[in-house]
């Protein structure tokens, strides 16, 4: 890995290639295609996608789903006090100070070699409002104040899974506490054709908020393929109207499950217990 630097615009071609990082291995490889665009693999799996000269691209299905919920919180193009459980190059992060100017955003992220990595690579310091921290998430939003944030994303996985303490209740808990009382919540689930981690999950999020939702796209709800799922959670009404609009007329197009049929995918579901204590 080359020398650590502060750089002030991002410069990922000088660390092309594979890394060493705490969890394994990084790759960053150009968009041969576009030559704004880089991906970040960790242990041969996609990560993150970024475009140079673009922050408001978002290449992966889940993201853009993503970014229509975050576009949707509060008023469009005013600042959000946000946390990302899961950073890699930042993303979602760098999506939201480029549509939401003046915004705070905490990152954790649970590999130091890969936040070093990622930081030289594509200039994070230079993201206005932008905090990258060490440390794993739950561990991360525990030293949070209340009711300090308006949106907490989770994307976070060991490997194909999200890590196991960050699906339970006590997790959903943490992150309510954090957030305002119309705080949103947003977490990515990659899950099979019987969507029963994203179900395990959506019972988990649903004992601690009143209206929790679904967004995949219509073939992973029927069955038919693996993929990403998305929970949308909060205390307070979501903006329904506007989500289904929005994901409806999306590049990918994604069904949003209202928290009524949600509350009928969970019935006789047992959320994820929390680990044993180390």
């Amino acid at each position: 890995m080359p020398r650590s630097r502060t750089n002030t615009r991002p410069r990922p071609a000088d660390y092309a290639g594979r890394h060493r990082i705490d969890s394994g291995e990084a790759e960053l490889v150009a968009d041969r295609d576009d030559p704004g665009g880089w991906s970040v693999l960790v242990n041969g799996a996609p990560s993150s996608y970024v475009h140079l000269d673009d922050p408001t691209r978002l290449d992966y299905e889940y993201m853009q789903w993503t970014g229509h919920v975050l576009d949707a919180i509060g008023e469009a193009g005013t600042p959000v006090r946000a946390v990302h459980v899961g950073g890699a190059a930042c993303t979602l992060a760098r999506y939201v100070a480029a549509t939401r100017p003046g915004s705070r955003q905490t990152v954790f992220e649970v590999d130091a070699a890969l936040v070093t990595l990622m930081r030289q690579a594509f200039a994070l310091r230079s993201v206005p409002g932008l905090r990258l921290r060490t440390g794993d998430g739950l561990q991360g939003l525990a030293g949070l104040d209340d009711g300090g944030a308006d949106v907490v994303v989770r994307d976070a996985f060991d490997g194909a899974r999200v890590p196991r303490h960050l699906t339970t209740v006590r997790f959903h808990a943490e992150v309510a506490r954090v957030l305002t009382e119309d705080g949103v919540y947003v977490g990515n689930v990659a899950d099979t054709s019987d969507v029963r981690e994203s179900r395990a999950e959506a019972a988990a999020a649903a004992a601690v908020f009143e209206q929790v939702a679904l967004v995949a796209e219509p073939g992973q709800l029927r069955g038919r393929r693996y993929g990403n799922v998305v929970i949308v959670a909060s205390r307070a009404p979501l903006p329904e109207d506007v989500l289904v609009r929005r994901l409806a007329g999306g590049a990918v197009r994604a069904r949003y499950v209202p928290p009524d049929r949600v509350r009928e995918l969970i019935a006789g579901v047992h959320p994820t217990p929390d680990p044993p204590a180390e």
